[in-house]
C-alpha cells in the first residue's frame, strides 16, 4: 500500500481525503522534557497521528481546545494516538505559552513550530495575509492516508469526544473492510454493508 514511508513527492502537495497526507519535518517543543526537539512523518509512520493545528499561541480559544484535548489524553492512548498540536509560532513561544497560560499547565503533547508556513499551506489552513494557520484537525493512518479532515472557523472551537468518536469508527472500519459507521455511530451501534441490495432500505438494516 502507498505510505509516506516511499513517497517523497508527497512533501508539498495539497491536502486530500482517503490520499498520501503532506509529509512534515518540523522542529518541536516538548513540554514534558522542556526541551526543544524535531519530528517528521517518518517518526509517526505506522502510527494513528492527529495533527492539531491552532490559530496561534496567547491567544483565547486556543488554550481551551488544547487544555480539552490534555485531559483526553487517556482515551487518545487506549486507541494508540499520536497528538500533534502545530501552529506557525516559534518553539520559544510555545515554551513561554505554556510556562505562562494556566490551562496549558503540564500538557502533555508535542507543539509543532511551522514557522515557515509550509506545511500549513500543503494541509490547505494557511491564512496567507496573515500567515496564521486556521483550526484544522487531521486524522492520518498508519499508512499515512488522511481519513479525516475538520477545518472550523477561527472562534469556534472543536470538541475532543467527537475526534475520539471518528477515529474509533475509522479504526473499526479498518479492522472490519467493508462496513459504513452510519451517522452517530458508537462503539457496539450497527454498522452497514454497503450493496445495492439495502439501497432504499437502510432504517431495517439498523433494527
Amino acid at each position: 500500500m502507498s505510505c509516506w514511508h516511499n513517497h517523497e513527492e508527497y512533501l508539498y502537495e495539497q491536502v486530500k481525503i482517503d490520499t498520501i497526507a503532506p509529509r512534515f519535518d518540523l522542529p518541536a517543543y516538548d513540554p514534558i522534557k522542556d526541551d526543544e526537539t524535531n519530528i517528521s512523518s517518518e517518526d509517526v509512520h505506522g502510527k494513528w497521528v492527529v495533527l492539531f493545528y491552532y490559530p496561534a499561541d496567547f491567544t483565547f480559544v486556543c488554550p481551551t481546545e488544547l487544555k480539552d484535548m490534555a485531559d483526553a489524553k487517556s482515551q487518545f492512548d487506549e486507541l494508540w494516538v499520536k497528538i500533534l498540536a502545530v501552529s506557525t509560532d516559534t518553539i520559544f513561544s510555545h515554551r513561554a505559552w505554556v510556562k505562562h497560560e494556566g490551562l496549558m499547565k503540564k500538557f502533555p503533547y508535542l507543539m509543532l513550530a511551522d514557522h515557515n508556513t509550509e506545511i500549513a499551506a500543503a494541509y490547505n489552513i494557511l491564512d496567507e495575509k496573515s500567515g496564521i494557520a486556521g483550526r484544522g484537525t487531521y486524522i492520518i493512518d498508519p499508512h499515512g492516508i488522511c481519513r479525516g479532515i475538520e477545518v472550523t472557523s477561527g472562534p469556534l472551537g472543536r470538541n475532543s469526544e467527537e475526534l475520539i468518536r471518528k477515529i474509533t469508527a475509522l479504526q473499526f472500519m479498518e479492522a472490519h473492510p467493508g462496513t459504513a459507521c452510519p451517522a452517530k455511530w458508537a462503539l457496539g451501534a450497527k454498522t452497514l454493508r454497503p450493496s445495492i441490495k439495502i439501497s432504499g432500505e437502510i432504517e431495517g438494516q439498523l433494527k
